[in-house]
């Protein structure tokens, strides 16, 4: 198991994520692509309880998914950078920008979801689970 620490740009919002996440997904939906200001979302999902420590003030911005679910984004009130959310539809997980971690070496996403908004000139591995 290994212990990652992620945080704002700033440093004032941080946490630490203790073990492997139980997902690891790239998300090209429109509302990922507005928040993140990218082409796509890269996240880890960790059980609630791998999340060991959460430091610092946090903005909270809540919105319905596609789902159906509410999402609350947890972001740093200073320099904005969101650090993590709580997906609704699984109220056991939370959800870690993996750009927090500041990591190259943090592993590849699995899954790619909601394609058929993806850039063209994206291109996600063909060994990683491709949705709609």
């Amino acid at each position: 198991m290994s212990e990652r620490s992620a945080s704002c740009a700033c440093g004032q919002l941080s946490l630490i994520a203790d073990g492997e996440p139980v997902r690891i997904s790239v998300c090209h939906c429109l509302d990922c692509q507005r928040r993140t200001g990218s082409a796509f979302a890269f996240s880890a999902h960790y059980p609630r309880e791998q999340i060991t420590r959460i430091d610092g003030r946090s903005s909270r911005f809540q919105r319905k998914g596609d789902s159906g679910f509410e999402v609350a984004f947890h972001f740093c009130p200073d320099c904005g950078t969101t650090v993590y959310w709580e997906p609704g539809g699984h109220p056991d997980r939370i959800t870690v920008a993996v750009g927090a971690f500041a990591d190259p070496t943090h592993p590849a996403p699995r899954h790619s979801v909601y394609e058929e908004r993806k850039h063209a000139w994206v291109n996600v591995p063909g060994d990683v689970e491709h949705q709609e």
